[in-house]
């Protein structure tokens, strides 16, 4: 399969390729590979919480939006068999020289991540995508290019941004994070970027332009795609000692993610419905 997919129109998204090419020249926090301590047990690292219930041997799982070396090196080393999806060539080579530095076999593909048309329906057992979707005006072609490759009662789990992060001010006014962004950032039938952040953040990634996605658009959307809701949680980065205005304190008032597990829904699920309504 060809490795180089960028067929991209919208200026916005073509400045998050060059924006995320950027951070992995320079080695950012973000596109730092995995380390060893890592594949002592990679898929404890990548799926702590065992929603993939513990053996993903012989898995097809797409790591979506996901390069930079470590996802896909870890779900390869678990034992799946990965294709990792990016909008940035360069984050991709990461996974390339993680792969072949630790003999693992990933496939890697450069696109945008509502763009997989490459791949045949129900082509995946699982789709892992991290924080991401914040890099995309709108967030539906995503969940039904994610639904399309998905076969029925495979696993959907991804992060991200919590919309009200998104809202709120990175700096503290006092003791409190204000609300300076509106929800509803329709203009014209579009959603409007974020306003760029007005210095170094560990919530928002320098050059690149963001969009804020309601939950009715992220949930909602998942179960209008075909998805079953099955947990939710929202990581902790809350510090009670932490000094004010730093990531720690905002994160005891305001959680910056929350990350999900859907499944898509199938023939299975559905008679299974039918049978329990009788």
């Amino acid at each position: 399969m060809p490795s180089v997919v960028r067929n991209i129109v919208d200026p916005n998204i073509k400045k998050n390729a060059a924006a995320w090419d950027e951070l992995a020249r320079r080695q950012a926090k973000l596109a730092q590979p995995a380390k060893d301590e890592d594949f002592r047990n990679p898929l404890q690292t990548v799926d702590p919480l065992g929603w993939l219930g513990g053996d993903i041997q012989g898995k097809a799982v797409l790591c979506l939006a996901a390069g930079g070396g470590r996802q896909s090196a870890l779900y390869a080393a678990a034992g799946a068999r990965v294709t990792v999806v990016d909008l940035s060539g360069e984050m991709l080579t990461l996974d390339r020289a993680v792969a072949s530095e630790r003999g693992l076999e990933v496939r890697a593909v450069e696109t945008s991540m509502e763009r997989l048309d490459m791949f045949a329906p129900g082509e995946f057992d699982c789709v892992i995508q991290p924080v991401s979707t914040c890099y995309v005006p709108d967030v539906a072609p995503v969940l039904a290019a994610v639904a399309r490759v998905l076969r029925p009662g495979g696993i959907y789990v991804s992060q991200h941004k919590s919309p009200v992060s998104l809202q709120a001010g990175l700096k503290a006014e006092g003791n409190a994070y204000d609300l300076l962004v509106p929800y509803y950032r329709d203009y014209q039938g579009k959603n409007q970027p974020l306003p760029s952040p007005t210095g170094p953040s560990r919530l928002r990634e320098p050059g690149t332009v963001e969009y804020l996605h309601r939950w009715e658009q992220l949930l909602g959307g998942m179960c209008r795609a075909g998805f079953v809701i099955e947990d939710l949680i929202e990581p902790v980065h809350a510090d009670a000692e932490a000094a004010v205005g730093t990531f720690g304190h905002r994160g005891q008032f305001i959680a910056p993610y929350f990350r999900v597990k859907a499944r898509r829904r199938g023939f299975e699920m559905q008679r299974t419905r039918i049978e329990l309504s009788k």
